[in-house]
């Protein structure tokens, strides 16, 4: 089986005031908190309309946001996974 075609696509992406609306190109509708990326959440509406749908589908990618989505990551639940810079894990007591 080819693996792309099994992949899940983007056929469209829109936002409201709290959140990222995803259309896939089967039918399926996903809702994710912009909380869950913060370059987005932070963004303004201009900004987050600047979004090209990459990779056939599979991916989102905002360049003035430097932000790359993954439809799948979308699906599992996969929120924000850039590092936050200058804070260092504490460790256990």
């Amino acid at each position: 089986m080819n693996s792309s075609l099994s992949e899940p696509r983007a056929a469209r992406i829109w936002f409201d005031k709290d959140n990222l609306w995803l259309e896939l190109v089967d039918g399926r509708q996903l809702s994710v908190p912009l909380a869950y990326f913060p370059r987005l959440l932070r963004a303004t509406a201009e900004q987050r309309q600047g979004y090209e749908i990459s990779g056939g589908g599979t991916g989102l990618h905002w360049d003035e946001l430097d932000e790359d989505i993954s439809v799948a990551g979308l699906l599992a639940g996969v929120g924000d996974r850039t590092k936050i810079r200058g804070i260092r894990a504490r460790a256990p007591n």
